[in-house]
């Protein structure tokens, strides 16, 4: 088959099933407010949490990094391209999220898919929940080292697992985010985390989704806790840039310095991003009024939507998913918003399981009761329609 057929063939397939994306063209960002194809949108989709991609500090910090240092870091953090910058904005993410140091990676994706196989190899498990983003499942894989799911937040399972297996291997790793992006439910990291000293395992935490809105001043779920080995990290959500992050011990630092192939073959960060990132740095331990914006509209949003008889699962916080189930009523209903001014995108396998097709309404501090009136109202409106 010629690729070219072989392309249109699976766009066939994509579209036969619900399942093809397309890349869309948005103009303008203005707090919670989208603009896109000539509409005016109320924007349920974005992971800008705290408004900080457009918040002049943020903005003026990138700037002047930009001016200072050029445009580019010129080479891998290895050769020459580590800078003053670079070293001192780790150093100030270390203390914040209390950890001996950390390190930058050109994005949270990037992190997870070459750390994990730094550290773990053929003589190694890795025990990962079954809900994990998708860059630690490819990070495991690539390492070849024995990579066993367990369900979703299930102790007793992963408990199981580590029983049968650890005195298999001559490393154990134990792989979960904190706050889970697609469902809005917490890890336990206190069972976690006395797994973990049970069986002598290495214990990884991704806080992406948490970092910048939960935990102590927003630095995560994991901040400040010893009882977390590595503490994984995104600039690209609540801190409104771009850029991923490991904090843990000097030692920890060393050795990927040495053994991760995303800081080895990789250009680092470019002054204006780190300047950005600094600047978001500057501003996440004073956002408290917003994080409990957040947590307020959240509560109220859950509360309305059971009301209106749609399943939101056990979501906690800023992310929160409304159940439908088939991928074609998830899209057929994000269409349906957007003709009501709200942009809540579907969310389809594989990002999620089968049968499990979504709207992922992530809040902001820019949302506003009108905001959430008018989500409300839409899926009202179509609740009846429906029946």
């Amino acid at each position: 088959m010629a690729w070219a057929d072989f392309f249109l063939a699976q766009q066939k397939k994509r579209e036969e099933s619900h399942r093809n994306r397309s890349i869309k063209k948005f103009e303008k960002a203005d707090g919670a407010i989208l603009s896109y194809d000539t509409k005016t949108l109320i924007n349920f989709s974005s992971n800008n949490y705290l408004g900080l991609s457009t918040h002049p500090h943020v903005i003026q910090k990138s700037q002047l990094f930009l001016k200072t240092y050029g445009a580019g870091a010129m080479a891998s953090r290895i050769v020459c391209g580590s800078w003053p910058y670079h070293q001192e904005t780790e150093q100030k993410l270390a203390k914040s999220i209390g950890k001996e140091d950390a390190l930058l990676f050109c994005s949270g994706f990037q992190a997870n898919l070459t750390v994990l196989p730094a550290l773990a190899d053929r003589q190694t498990l890795i025990l990962s929940d079954r809900y994990n983003h998708n860059s630690l499942l490819q990070g495991a894989k690539l390492s070849h080292a024995k990579c066993l799911r367990y369900n979703h937040n299930d102790l007793q399972h992963l408990k199981r697992l580590l029983t049968q297996y650890t005195t298999s291997f001559q490393r154990v790793l134990i792989v979960s985010e904190s706050f889970f992006g697609m469902d809005g439910d917490q890890a336990d990291l206190d069972g976690l985390s006395q797994l973990a000293k049970e069986f002598k395992a290495l214990l990884y935490v991704d806080d992406s989704h948490a970092f910048g809105v939960l935990g102590p001043n927003g630095m995560g779920l994991a901040a400040n806790r010893e009882d977390v080995d590595i503490v994984m990290g995104a600039f690209g959500k609540a801190a409104g840039c771009f850029g991923g992050f490991i904090a843990g011990s000097h030692i920890l630092k060393q050795h990927l310095v040495n053994q991760c192939s995303g800081v080895m073959f990789s250009t680092a960060l470019p002054p204006a991003m780190v300047g950005a990132i600094a600047g978001a740095l500057d501003m996440i331990p004073n956002l408290n009024k917003e994080r409990e914006v957040i947590q307020n509209l959240s509560l109220f949003l859950r509360n309305e939507i059971r009301k209106l008889g749609y399943d939101v699962g056990i979501a906690k916080n800023h992310v929160i998913p409304v159940l439908i189930g088939e991928d074609e009523k998830a899209c057929s209903l994000s269409t349906f918003l957007e003709t009501q001014g709200i942009l809540a995108l579907p969310i389809r396998p594989p990002t999620v399981p089968e049968g499990t097709a979504r709207l992922r309404l992530s809040l902001s501090s820019a949302h506003t009761t009108f905001h959430i009136e008018k989500l409300l109202e839409a899926l009202c409106v179509w609740k009846t329609l429906k029946n």
